[in-house]
């Protein structure tokens, strides 16, 4: 059983912490590294504090802050595995416990060149990178990191509970859930610097998703002020029924720590009928198919065009998506740095395409 409000865990249960970093503002790779080093005490200290400890995990740009100069960001840029992997590494092995760590940005393989990528590591207990994982969705249009290129992947974490990360604004994208779920994650590691004013609304998805897809969820967010944002924490371990097991409020170094059943959750994703969303998705009314014959598994075609259309035809899919949003990066009304702002040629074409939808020509 999954639980809450102890300092242990048991051959059954990962303990999972989630530390609620203040957010850091920092400009050199001195500084990095020297708020890396930070960060490794804690790792060691909290688990002085929390012996059943098994996995620490920290928020998004908890290491290096957000560069909110260009230049700094690609001074500061670093290899995986490189001195500040080597760190955590270290405090991990010496602490005996997983950890997952932020590092943005991660040079890009034509660096300087092309941006950095946003980039959460997760080391194991003998001070091994075992997860590397780009975040996929950047939050657009302030974050100019390059897209994720690795896709999400399933590490066997400690005492074989199987893990997945996602960063930040990847969250909000329901696909990126499911997919890490099928792949076979009981858990998914949720880093975030999210800031205000969306406070509620991310508190509602990570619970969600884990109701969704019968997964565990560790979100760590930054808490603080960075001079620029104001970050919200919550930081929490949300149980695979979607219920939270435990929730920080906006304190700065706030600890939330629980206990994850590995039995629990493979017996109700074996066992669970009427809301096993993982199994009645390709499975499709199989109630009725049974009953008509035609039978036991259900049905298993995808019966959703938009997705179709993704695989199939990349480019209709996003012309649909545009076609209920709108055809360029740029808002007029509101102009964000480094965005073109749209021309009046695109925004007569978006007009006139308008137009031609609803008939009215």
């Amino acid at each position: 059983m999954s639980r809450h409000g102890d300092i242990s865990s048991s051959e059954d249960t990962v303990g999972v912490c989630v530390f609620q970093y203040p957010m850091p503002r920092l400009h050199t790779n001195e500084e990095v590294m020297a708020n890396a080093e930070k960060i490794c005490e804690i790792v060691k200290g909290v688990k002085i504090g929390l012996p059943g400890m098994d996995l620490i995990v920290f928020p998004e740009y908890s290491t290096m802050g957000i560069m909110y100069d260009r230049q700094e960001m690609f001074d500061t840029a670093c290899a995986i595995p490189g001195p500040v992997t080597d760190l955590f590494g270290k405090a991990c092995k010496e602490a005996g416990v997983w950890g997952a760590f932020s590092v943005t940005g991660e040079r890009h393989e034509e660096h300087p060149n092309k941006n950095p990528y946003n980039t959460q590591v997760l080391i194991n207990d003998k001070g091994e990178i075992v997860q590397k994982y780009r975040k996929i969705l950047p939050w657009t249009p302030i974050e100019g990191w390059s897209p994720g290129n690795l896709g999400t992947t399933v590490t066997e974490g400690p005492k074989g509970m199987k893990m997945s990360m996602i960063i930040c604004d990847d969250g909000n994208y329901p696909e990126i859930w499911r997919d890490c779920a099928m792949k076979g994650a009981e858990l998914i590691i949720r880093p975030q610097g999210y800031m205000y004013p969306a406070k509620e609304q991310q508190i509602q998805m990570s619970k969600t998703m884990a109701w969704c897809n019968q997964v565990y969820v560790a979100v760590a967010n930054a808490a603080g002020f960075d001079g620029v944002y104001t970050y919200f924490g919550h930081s929490a371990v949300i149980g695979m029924d979607g219920r939270t097991l435990g929730e920080c409020g906006t304190e700065v170094n706030g600890i939330q720590y629980a206990q994850l059943s590995i039995s629990g959750i493979r017996d109700a994703r074996a066992n669970d009928q009427s809301q096993n969303q993982l199994f009645k998705l390709t499975h499709r009314g199989y109630t009725g198919v049974y009953a008509n014959g035609d039978g036991a598994k259900g049905e298993i075609e995808c019966p959703f065009d938009w997705y179709k259309a993704w695989v199939n035809d990349p480019l209709k899919a996003q012309q649909m998506a545009e076609m209920v949003t709108r055809r360029t990066i740029g808002v007029k009304c509101c102009p964000v740095a480094g965005i073109p702002e749209p021309t009046e040629e695109e925004e007569h074409e978006d007009i006139v395409e308008l137009t031609h939808e609803l008939n009215l020509q």
